[in-house]
């Protein structure tokens, strides 16, 4: 298993999260965005810079993340992409993104950029809270170490 992070939109707290998860578990993680970043030294996080364009860096994700990979993201179509490629995808609220849930995610998504198109406001999220923050670790440590249970 790899940790693949949609870097653009991805919170600085929920990535000090995957850092610290990366290295405690020894678990490769690499993050993706179309602007330079910092990130923390280390043989087990990396960083790839692509270029600034719609979509590059979920193209770069897509075409490189591998079944029972992890994928921390927002980006609602690209999960449906990955999850079809037999990754898991966890949002950075801590959501589980799952072939069960990812179509409703998606009409609800294509419904609130109809109404944002007709002039509609339909605000926006809610600023992440402590709570949410938690909830991320307690997803992304489940996972890890069912991945860790495998490997041995």
């Amino acid at each position: 298993m790899k940790i693949w992070v949609d870097a653009d939109a991805c919170p600085g707290v929920i990535k000090e999260i995957i850092f610290k998860a990366a290295t405690r578990t020894q678990i490769y993680t690499t993050l993706v965005a179309n602007h330079a970043m910092r990130i923390p030294p280390g043989e087990y996080i990396q960083f790839i810079q692509v270029t600034s364009g719609f979509d590059v860096a979920d193209d770069e994700i897509v075409k490189h993340i591998e079944k029972h990979d992890l994928l921390i993201s927002s980006d609602i179509p690209l999960a449906d992409e990955v999850i079809e490629k037999g990754a898991t995808v966890l949002s950075p609220r801590g959501e589980l993104l799952t072939k069960e849930n990812i179509r409703a995610r998606l009409n609800m998504r294509d419904f609130l950029d109809t109404l944002r198109s007709s002039g509609i406001d339909t605000g926006g999220q809610a600023a992440m809270s402590q709570g949410d923050r938690q909830l991320f670790a307690n997803q992304l440590d489940k996972i890890l170490t069912a991945a860790l249970r495998k490997r041995m």
